[in-house]
């Protein structure tokens, strides 16, 4: 791989992001279940408080986390109660989702962040915990995005990428990456801040205070089970909301299980993505291991990245 140099002065021009404190042996992580229902999932669970114990962590299950009310891990104010409670906590230093689904966005308006402001910590996972993501980059911190407990399978050999990045993130070691390169990736260099995660939760955002500014940023993506046409529709309201008039780069992770329709759409979903920002200048990679694949590698949002694009690979380090 070639080897280059990053302009430090550039880095320290961007927008910065406050960074909670990485963990340490001793701390405490709540595992909290703000999205759907976790019915028969004890076993993830178990696991998830068993892997952080082993790494010298101290591990508390949320009151309301096996609770359920219809799709959701009990009514959206035991959700938040139990969230609240945990960003108010000063023992607690990160909050691990334990599942996505879809509720987050019901209850992330009861949500107070006085406490957390003073104090801040991680907050962890993906998928439908994009909503709370937005919301922490939008009053100006970092978040994690990353496995979540319902990621663990019985065997943790068969993770060991998504199972190790997950513990260096939260450690804080260096992240840095090398993608798989494409014939569709749109060649070019960048350094800043990153902000992102599902699509569809980022189109839910839209037009609301958790809908993110991507100016000087560079937007990641991800999405599960949508039809091309779905796809291709909410990247087009997020253009039309100008997310991508001043944004800085696109980092495609996992587009997993696309949908068939009865007409094909007539274009591929990295095609779909490079049509709509043809117009731009900035760099766009392919081939990011995260999203909702076994291969789910972690990353800081709201650190600041140097992502580097070329046909052969790409390489996303992320800065101290």
């Amino acid at each position: 791989m070639a080897q280059y140099s990053v302009d430090q002065s550039f880095v320290n021009q961007q927008k910065t992001y406050i960074q909670p404190p990485f963990l340490k042996a001793g701390d405490t992580v709540a595992i909290l279940a703000p999205s759907g229902v976790l019915k028969n999932r004890y076993d993830e669970v178990n696991r998830a408080k068993y892997l952080i114990e082993s790494w010298g962590l101290h591990a508390v299950v949320g009151e309301h986390v096996f609770a359920q009310n219809g799709h959701f891990a009990g009514t959206d104010k035991q959700r938040a109660s139990d969230f609240q409670k945990a960003l108010d906590d000063p023992k607690i230093k990160a909050i691990w989702c334990a599942r996505g689904g879809y509720g987050t966005v019901r209850m992330i308006d009861l949500l107070d962040y006085s406490k957390f402001k003073l104090q801040p910590k991680w907050v962890i996972g993906y998928s439908d915990i994009t909503a709370i993501h937005n919301q922490i980059h939008n009053l100006g911190y970092e978040s994690m995005h990353a496995m979540m407990c319902v990621s663990l399978p019985q065997n943790l050999a068969d993770i060991p990428e998504t199972i190790s990045t997950f513990k260096n993130a939260i450690f804080g070691k260096n992240l840095s990456y090398t993608l798989k390169g494409s014939s569709y990736n749109k060649p070019g260099m960048v350094t800043a801040p990153i902000a992102g995660g599902n699509l569809t939760l980022l189109h839910t955002m839209l037009g609301s205070e958790t809908s993110l500014d991507t100016s000087g940023e560079i937007l990641f993506i991800e999405e599960i089970g949508e039809y091309a046409y779905h796809i291709d529709r909410m990247l087009q309201s997020l253009k039309r909301a100008g997310y991508f008039e001043n944004c800085k780069g696109i980092l495609v992770g996992d587009m997993s299980r696309v949908r068939k329709n009865t007409t094909d759409f007539g274009r591929t979903i990295d095609e779909i993505i490079l049509d709509i920002v043809a117009e731009y200048d900035f760099p766009v990679a392919f081939n990011m291991p995260a999203g909702h694949e076994k291969d789910n590698r972690a990353m800081i949002l709201g650190a600041t990245v140097t992502l580097k694009v070329e046909k052969g690979e790409s390489t996303l380090i992320f800065h101290d």
